[in-house]
């Protein structure tokens, strides 16, 4: 890895109204990566008001003081570049891959919906986007088999109230309650340059980045009404076993464990993320060997099956989850998933973790290997840990784990108390009714045996 002499290169600027500006070199291409991370994410949503993180991250594409509605996608697209946005619970980024030239355009479309996004809301825009949210609902969760899998677990894994407790979309009700006073405080208290990391990545003189955000940027004033976030303390385990059983219109059963794990950016985060792609990332992961090829009990899904869900500001999510394959009942795919599961505080071996090392090594350089994704991960450590050189350096923190922690991690936490379980059953389809005995055979069909005598 040559990662140093690249983390030795970003450079940090932070302008007068709280700003904060990173620029990293760009490997390869003549292409400008601008990635905008807002500290705000559905974590910062209260009962009754939730999925309005998401949602605007769609108002932030509906135009603002000088830019039309949907222009922002044409202006970008017309340069051969790409654009986008995300939500979280942490975070809320909005991003553009532009050719080097195209740069000052980016920077302006960031700034101008920073500066004027309220200018051109009103309550049309709200009303479409709303609806239009509610339709991805409708698509990615209520509507797809085993589509409400997160949200179950979230509900069973973080109690009412809990700012982690509801999924990133929101629901209907929230969505349909949304009134435009609210949503114009909202960008009011979150977006502002104070709430904000702006990474370039380019082969541009970091200066002239720079000087550049500066014209962009830099009279923007920072928030006045700064939102605080609930309080995600949460101590000790889930409380299980806790289970969710549905009966829908699926497939296969379908089998979605958890289990509440530290804190994304705490060594044992990292243990239990290695723990992980030993159980189930990979064709050669334990749940892959033993439940799909050996026992023949799942379905083959590539080989990943565990992971977890990184939250920074309270413990996280590891996930478990298999389909089961034909004739399969969902209770034998279940008990072989958590005994497997549970088998891991019996003992690891060095290969197993060295090959879980190269596992999160490779999808870690994969992620940075293309300015995109270098500027997100760069503006992923700056805005939760305050450091933009661990998207270089973040293997290193897998290197002096042993099997030991994996083995101590696994008896702490992958246990019966604090594990949760949705699992998905198929309907059973309804036996047809019998036809009612009758003397003789329907018209135009034979009889299989005479009738019965009178």
């Amino acid at each position: 890895m040559t990662t140093n002499g690249a983390a030795g290169r970003v450079a940090q600027f932070t302008l007068d109204n709280g700003l904060r500006l990173v620029t990293a070199p760009a490997a390869t291409g003549q292409v400008a990566a601008v990635n905008l991370w807002y500290g705000v994410g559905s974590r910062h949503e209260v009962p009754g008001r939730t999925g309005f993180a998401h949602l605007f991250e769609h108002l932030m594409f509906q135009g603002s003081g000088g830019v039309k509605k949907g222009e922002h996608f044409d202006a970008v697209e017309r340069l051969g570049g790409d654009i986008n946005a995300s939500t979280s619970t942490d975070r809320t980024n909005y991003y553009e891959t532009v050719p080097e030239h195209g740069l000052d355009l980016a920077l302006w479309l960031e700034a101008d919906r920073l500066a004027t996004l309220r200018e051109g809301m009103t309550q049309e825009v709200l009303d479409n986007q709303r609806d239009v949210v509610k339709n991805e609902r409708r698509q990615r969760y209520d509507n797809v088999p085993y589509g409400t899998a997160l949200e179950r677990m979230l509900r069973l894994g973080y109690p009412a109230g809990h700012p982690y407790h509801h999924p990133t979309i929101g629901s209907m009700e929230d969505l349909d309650a949304a009134d435009l006073d609210y949503v114009l405080s909202f960008h009011e208290s979150h977006y502002g340059p104070d709430n904000a990391v702006l990474t370039v990545v380019s082969s541009l003189d970091p200066e002239d980045v720079h000087r550049r955000v500066q014209h962009y940027f830099g009279a923007i004033p920072a928030r006045t009404t700064v939102a605080e976030a609930p309080d995600a303390t949460l101590e000790g385990p889930i409380g299980g076993p806790v289970s969710d059983r549905v009966v829908d219109n699926v497939p296969a059963a379908g089998v979605f464990l958890g289990y509440r794990v530290p804190a994304y950016g705490e060594r044992d985060f990292d243990v239990l993320h290695l723990a992980s792609a030993i159980l189930g990332q990979g064709q050669g992961s334990r749940l892959y060997r033993r439940l799909v090829i050996e026992r023949g009990l799942a379905a083959d899904d590539g080989g990943q099956s565990a992971d977890i869900i990184g939250f920074r500001y309270t413990p996280s999510l590891m996930l478990v989850n298999m389909i089961a394959r034909e004739g399969v009942s969902g209770a034998e795919l279940e008990a072989a998933m958590i005994e497997e599961t549970a088998a891991l505080a019996d003992g690891v071996t060095e290969e197993e973790l060295e090959r879980a090392r190269a596992v999160l090594e490779r999808d870690h350089l994969q992620s940075i290997a293309h300015p995109s994704g270098l500027a997100d991960t760069i503006g992923s450590c700056t805005q939760l840990f305050g450091d933009p050189t661990l998207a270089y350096t973040w293997p290193q923190r897998w290197a002096d784990i042993t099997t030991d922690d994996i083995v101590a991690g696994a008896k702490r936490l992958l246990t019966p108390e604090n594990m949760l379980s949705v699992r998905f059953d198929p309907e059973v389809p309804e036996a047809p009714e019998e036809a009612p005995e009758t003397a003789g055979a329907a018209a135009g069909e034979q009889s299989a045996a005479p009738a019965a005598s009178a």
